[in-house]
């Protein structure tokens, strides 16, 4: 484990389960400390050291309270820097029989909902922190998805065009954040093998490249390299992660 003073620092939020859940302990395998951010309270079943004292409850679906929850993430930051932000948390609501929503279908409310936390909590995130990622030059890595540019049999309107506008906020953070010293990225998960996969997506598999599910181990591993010295030179960009899904 690095030294207090030189360890490196950063928050994820979306931590509980799947590529969130690879990436905490990926980077705390790696020496990091790791701030978390869920809607719910540190379960004690996380594996991850120093989990409890390092959690912010917050709920990203408000804008006041992802606001406040700044303050709060400041306030565990004692030397004022953060070395990496991603923003993971996503959410995708279904039909009552676990259907996708349509345009035409999903309710308004849900809209609403589903663009705060998919889309407005970054950039409210990365706005808050924007002292503290620049005084570590920093990275930003933005969680999209391959639904973000095409129709998904699964993913419903709502999730796929926050996702798309998240790859576009990624570009404009880029250049906004750039002469900050601070790089901003995405990354564009395909099919991951998590805990929450709809029915069916085994022929979707049957039709991919690699002929197989991504591990939510291999999606961290990426996640790690666009916040390592390892892309000091990579910015405003968005990288598939899908077993090539998307050619």
């Amino acid at each position: 484990m690095a030294d207090e003073t030189t360890q490196k620092i950063i928050l994820l939020t979306g931590a509980s389960r799947g590529i969130g859940h690879a990436t905490v302990k990926k980077f705390s395998a790696e020496g990091w400390r790791v701030l978390t951010c869920s809607r719910q309270a540190f379960s004690e079943h996380c594996p991850w050291p120093g989990g409890a004292e390092n959690h912010i409850q917050v709920d990203l679906s408000s804008p006041q309270g992802t606001m406040q929850a700044v303050e709060e993430i400041r306030s565990r930051l004692p030397e004022g820097r953060l070395d990496a932000l991603v923003n993971n948390a996503g959410i995708s609501p279904k039909g009552p029989e676990g259907e996708r929503l349509t345009t035409l279908n999903t309710d308004l409310r849900d809209w609403g909902h589903v663009f705060h936390v998919n889309f407005f909590a970054p950039v409210v995130l990365a706005r808050g922190l924007q002292q503290e990622l620049q005084n570590a030059k920093g990275a930003v890595v933005n969680v999209t998805s391959i639904a973000g540019a095409r129709v998904h049999p699964f993913a419903g309107a709502a999730y796929s065009t926050s996702k798309a506008a998240l790859a576009a906020l990624t570009r404009e953070m880029a250049h906004d954040f750039g002469p900050l010293g601070v790089r901003v990225n995405a990354i564009a998960p395909g099919e991951v093998e998590t805990a929450i996969l709809s029915p069916g997506t085994d022929k979707i598999v049957e039709k991919l490249p690699l002929r197989r599910l991504g591990q939510p181990e291999e999606v961290a591993d990426v996640i790690y390299f666009l916040c390592s010295d390892a892309s000091s030179y990579v910015s405003g960009t968005e990288i598939e992660v899908n077993g090539a899904q998307h050619v």
